[in-house]
């Protein structure tokens, strides 16, 4: 099985997630630079802002990085245009069926990795042409599936044939070891990147990271569909209070509305949305993305000598 890092050209077999209004075109170079590869988060973008981060983070890494699209997006259609005019390489996608861009982005030697939460979309989607799939894992942060990442992963692995990279709940090198048992070729991480130096969130919304335990995040709009994993503080437990109070769901749209700003750019962090995975536990300090890759490669390689030390079969 190739790992992750021989598939994309990186020098670790690690994708940085494609976080909506944090991974802009400087973060995505940052983490490519580092050995992952970076992604620009499209979801909080239009199209022109789009254009530009690309064009920035092309200006500040000669190393591969690509783009996630957000298939929900308004403007998904136009980001599909832009990735091939851009020139962009590597496209991962989210909520919903990239089948449409398929053409044009083959066309284009552009490399498709879609993001799923099940494995029978794993398998409907391999006949379009993907070239791999994310399976992640409810353990996330941001917009969550059902299924736990142990479970997941080698499900989706025996589901498929392209090769699989892991996502949900990875934070350190233990995290990538387990993946890698489990059939995955890599993995994909966010929570523990927002604990960076380079990340661009509020320097709030780092040090509620900092502070939280295993037990501090909650999922809210299960019951409505759109489940999103954020840290526990005031808007997110009113958010459910409402919720299971039965408000609408045009009402806890209103009433979180920019919520995910208020925390990125704002520092808001009882009425903003803190998107962040269950790994938040896991995170103690501040480091440069660089740091948080190799330690992350160190320890699983460490982690894996020291099983097949230990264990006797």
């Amino acid at each position: 099985m190739k790992l992750l890092n021989e598939i994309l050209g990186t020098k670790y077999p690690i994708i940085q997630g494609g976080m909506a209004n944090i991974a802009t075109g400087e973060f995505a170079a940052a983490c490519s630079n580092a050995g992952a590869l970076g992604l620009i988060g499209s979801g909080g973008m239009d199209a022109d802002t789009l254009r530009e981060n690309i064009r920035r983070c092309r200006a500040l890494t000669d190393q591969p990085f690509g783009v996630n699209i957000m298939l929900m997006h308004p403007q998904a259609d136009e980001f599909a245009k832009i990735v091939v005019e851009e020139g962009v390489k590597i496209v991962t996608t989210g909520a919903g069926n990239p089948g449409k861009y398929m053409a044009a982005w083959k066309a284009a030697n552009i490399t498709v990795i879609p993001v799923v939460a099940a494995a029978i979309l794993a398998k409907h989607l391999e006949p379009l042409g993907i070239d791999a799939v994310i399976a992640e894992g409810t353990e996330s942060g941001g917009h969550v599936g059902e299924m736990t990442t142990m479970a997941l992963v080698p499900q989706v692995v025996d589901a498929v044939h392209v090769p699989v990279i892991a996502a949900g709940g990875i934070a350190d090198g233990r995290g990538l070891a387990a993946a890698l048992a489990l059939g995955a070729c890599g993995v994909q991480v966010g929570t523990c990147l927002l604990a960076s130096t380079e990340c661009p969130i509020h320097e709030n919304y780092k040090a509620a990271l900092l502070k939280a335990r295993d037990s501090d995040t909650i999922v809210t709009g299960r019951i409505g569909g759109t489940p999103v994993r954020v840290l526990k503080n005031r808007m997110s437990r009113e958010y459910v209070r409402q919720e299971k109070a039965g408000a609408d769901k045009m009402a806890l749209e209103r009433f979180t509305l920019g919520s995910l700003r208020k925390a990125v750019l704002d520092g808001d962090t009882e009425n903003g949305s803190l998107m962040a995975g269950q790994a938040a536990g896991l995170l103690h300090e501040v480091r440069p993305v660089e740091e948080i890759f190799a330690a992350m490669v160190s320890e699983a390689k460490n982690c894996i000598a020291g099983v097949y030390k230990e264990i006797t079969l």
